[in-house]
């Protein structure tokens, strides 16, 4: 999987990141598919981390904790951020032609 267009630089410069490391590039990759790969499977859907919105915002987070080497903390701290990621991927799902409500 490829990291979106800018992503990775979006990553570095919100982590302060300014200087050149391709082994460190490499390693903020992985951690940055990792953060999508939790976020969008939290969701129950791929997200748009391209977009200054909330999955970006969570996404930025989830890396500053994993980078920081407290990511345990991450769910903890954004557990309503992330609940509200899934409710909005439900409601976004939701088709009220194959509701099998009685009205």
């Amino acid at each position: 999987m490829a990291l979106p267009d800018g992503l990775l630089d979006a990553v570095k410069n919100n982590l302060d990141i300014t200087w050149d490391d391709p082994g460190g590039d490499t390693k903020l990759s992985g951690i940055i598919m990792r953060g999508i790969k939790y976020l969008d499977t939290s969701a129950g859907m791929a997200l748009d981390y391209t977009a200054e919105d909330k999955p970006r915002e969570l996404l930025m987070e989830y890396c500053r904790y994993a980078r920081s080497n407290a990511l345990d903390e991450f769910q903890t701290n954004y557990l309503h951020e992330l609940l509200t990621l899934q409710i909005q991927a439900e409601v976004g799902a939701y088709d009220p032609e194959e509701s099998t409500d009685v009205q």
